[in-house]
């Protein structure tokens, strides 16, 4: 089914604000930098915003003809950032994860790691951009339009990690410890629920049921 251009730019803008998902993105912002001075903050998201950009759109230049190369399936992408997810959401839950803790870690950029990895370049962002911009389907013009949607929701997402500086100033630290711990399940959660939709256990359990 061929989608003509506006169409396809409303299509991608759906696909890359579900995978991308600015709110969830400024939740584990505030959590993580609950501590942290405003000016530090901002800093921290314009380099996690920058560090993503990057990642996702050498995604579109090379992602299909890196993943070729090596060999590699989308579905290996995925789970493997679902692991990885899950191994963060776990820390976040028993480990010592508070906002203090992370401020006492000079070598641990959290602007890379989980922010721009994989919280806003997610797994699943960057299987979406290297879908979107498949060479063999689309036009070099489709594919700079699918950029420029992917630079816009890049955007929102960093100017709503600048909201982060009013909501610690209303929940405290108190409240941005629970953050950390509410987070980290529902990170914990969603990477469950990605491997459960890339496996397809729904419909093998259904299967064996009937």
């Amino acid at each position: 089914m061929e989608f003509s251009l506006s169409e396809k730019i409303i299509k991608d803008l759906m696909f890359l604000w579900a995978t991308i998902d600015p709110i969830g993105t400024l939740a584990l912002f505030a959590a993580l930098t609950a501590n942290f001075t405003a000016k530090r903050r901002r800093h921290t998201a314009l380099k996690a915003i920058l560090y993503s950009g990057a990642i996702l759109l050498s995604s579109i230049l090379v992602g299909q003809i890196l993943l070729t190369y090596m060999g590699i399936q989308l579905i290996s992408l995925q789970l493997s950032g679902a692991i990885i997810l899950f191994l963060f959401g776990i820390q976040m839950v028993f480990g010592n994860s508070s906002p203090d803790s992370t401020a006492k870690e000079p070598e641990h950029d959290i602007a890379v790691f989980p922010l721009a990895i994989p919280a806003i370049a997610t797994p699943g962002g960057i299987m979406a951009v290297i879908i979107l911009t498949d060479n063999q389907v689309f036009d070099i013009q489709t594919q700079f339009c699918t950029a420029g949607v992917l630079i816009g929701i890049l955007t929102i997402t960093y100017c709503f990690m600048l909201l982060a500086t009013p909501i610690m100033k209303v929940i405290g630290k108190n409240g941005a410890a629970i953050l950390v711990k509410l987070m980290g399940m529902v990170l914990a959660a969603l990477s469950i629920e990605i491997i459960m939709n890339v496996l397809e256990i729904p419909e093998w359990v259904n299967s064996i049921s009937n």
